[in-house]
This record gives C-alpha cells, structure tokens and sequence, in this order.
C-alpha cells in the first residue's frame, strides 16, 4: 500500500488551509485512487497552537456537510519537506515555505497554481470578514481542490506506469 502526504498552509491555520484540507478530504476521501492512501494536513506559517478554525469556517464548511468543529491549528513544523505535496494558499505563504524549505521546491505550490488556475494563485483570506466571505474562499477553494486533487490522481497513475 503506497502512502501520500500532502499538506495545506496558509498564515494562521484557522480558515483557509483548514477549509481546504476538508474539502480535499470530501473529494479524494482516504484515496486517490486504488492502492494508495492519502493523508492530508493543514498548517499555518505564522499560526498559535491548538487555536480552533474560525466560527464562520466551522459555518460554511457545515453547510457543506463536513465538521471542522475538532480543527486546532498547528504552525509550520520541520516535517515539512517530508510531505509529497506542499499546496500553499498564496504565493507568498509559497514564497515563505521555499525560504525555509529550499529542498522542497519541487513540491511546493500555491493551490490554485497546482490545479491549473489562470490569473492569480492566491485564495482570498476571509479572516475577520463575514459569513459570505468565507462562503466566497471555501467556493474557490472547493474549485481549486477538485482540480488539484484530478491533477494529483493523473501525475499518481502516470508514475504508477511509468511514462
């Protein structure tokens, strides 16, 4: 059974890489595709432990029927570079992750440049906004994520076959 780590960051770990951990979760659920399981993570660069996921994140992600009521933040650890996919919510949570992780380059993206976006990489931070902010971010979000996790599954069977 192959493993694959992959790993959401944003600033405080409290709305973005939390939502989108979720989101990534509901579509790939425990696998991407047959033989292989995926764990997912979220952290944040500038986050304080064990801080819950913002109330309206909690809301909107309810709505979607997906709990992150459990959700406690978590910063940034040296495990890092030890993750198969670093997918960051905007470029400079990007350029951050490859300042203090230069060895994981390869690996690290901005969400929105992983699954192909056009335009901006960055996902709107909804912190302090309103509930139709964070509606907003988890939409683009969900997106982004449908197509990160597509891209993933392709790049994960080619590999399989070798080509």
């Amino acid at each position: 059974m192959n493993r694959l780590r992959v790993l959401f960051v944003c600033t405080g770990n409290t709305c973005r890489s939390p939502m989108a951990a979720a989101l990534f979760r509901s579509v790939v659920g425990a696998r991407l595709s047959e033989g292989v399981d995926v764990d997912v993570d979220s952290a944040g660069l500038a986050a304080i432990p064990g801080a819950p996921a913002a109330p309206p994140a909690i809301e909107v992600m309810k709505e979607r029927g997906i709990d992150i009521s459990g959700h406690r933040s978590a910063p940034v650890g040296d495990d890092a570079p030890q993750y198969d996919l670093i997918l960051a919510m905007t470029e400079e949570h990007k350029a951050a992750m490859l300042l203090r992780y230069p060895e994981a380059a390869a690996k690290v993206f901005t969400l929105k440049e992983y699954a192909g976006a056009k335009g901006s990489y960055d996902i709107a931070d909804p912190f302090g906004l309103d509930d139709e902010a964070y509606r907003r971010t988890a939409d683009e979000i969900d997106e982004a994520v449908r197509k990160a996790a597509a891209r993933l599954a392709t790049e994960w069977n080619e590999r399989k076959r070798g080509t």
